[in-house]
């Protein structure tokens, strides 16, 4: 397990030498750090996805030279980050499934995943939500369950298959989270967004600027009613 501090000093440290001066970082950086560390993102694939960002910025500056604006923000590196965060994922969970041994190794073992699903179904059942995140909610508990139980009687499953399921069902409970919100929350949590995001509007492409709302938006609605991330990549492996 990497140890907290370092987990945001190393990701500060790689910013600033890939960008060739000192730059104190943003509220939204250490945000977007903190989103990383909370889900569980490996240290290596934040760094591999700064480098990558980087490297690609470098080749155009070379290619402009003049022309190239300079990094401002770790939100910038943002969806080189997610990118290196899904190679890493399927890295680790095709190296799971492939043998029952293999999957030991990595920590996917089926009883380990049989305790995360049912903790993150005790989790959710334990949150006090409003109509229709309710029903859903329940109908997640039920199947987080079964998915729990099957895991146990049948070893060997795919486990890229059953984080399929999972990744459905929190798209699921995050739509009803959405539907049940108030409309002050909902616009609160954008405004709040927009304002962080607002000085790398010009820097980031759209489809970035989206998502970052979106893991924005998901991630307070979730914490606000203590609800888990559902997805194996978000199990623990300590």
């Amino acid at each position: 397990m990497q140890n907290y501090f370092n987990y945001f000093t190393e990701i500060e440290e790689r910013f600033q030498q890939r960008r060739g001066s000192l730059l104190m970082l943003s509220t939204l950086d250490w945000a977007l750090i903190e989103t990383w560390r909370e889900a569980g993102v490996p240290l290596e694939a934040v760094l591999r996805g700064i480098d990558g960002a980087f490297d690609k910025h470098d080749a155009k500056a070379m290619r402009s030279p003049g022309r190239v604006r300079k990094v401002n923000g770790l939100a910038w590196c943002a969806q080189a980050v997610m990118e290196a965060v899904e190679q890493a994922m399927e890295a680790s969970i095709g190296a799971a499934s492939s043998a029952g041994s293999e999957a030991a190794e990595s920590g996917f073992e089926n009883e380990r995943v049989g305790g995360y699903l049912e903790e993150n179904a005790r989790l959710i059942e334990a949150a006090k939500l409003v109509a229709p995140a309710d029903e859903v909610a329940a109908e997640v508990v039920g199947r987080l369950r079964a998915l729990a139980a099957g895991v146990r009687v049948e070893p060997a499953g795919s486990l890229e298959e059953l984080d399929r399921t999972l990744t459905v069902l929190e798209e699921r409970l995050f739509a009803a989270l959405m539907t049940a919100a108030s409309e002050e929350e909902l616009v609160r949590l954008r405004e709040q967004a927009a304002r962080e995001l607002a000085p790398y509007r010009g820097k980031m492409q759209a489809v970035q600027i989206k998502q970052v709302q979106q893991q924005f938006l998901q991630k307070r609605l979730l914490e606000a009613r203590r609800l888990p991330r559902l997805s194996l990549f978000y199990m623990s492996h300590g």
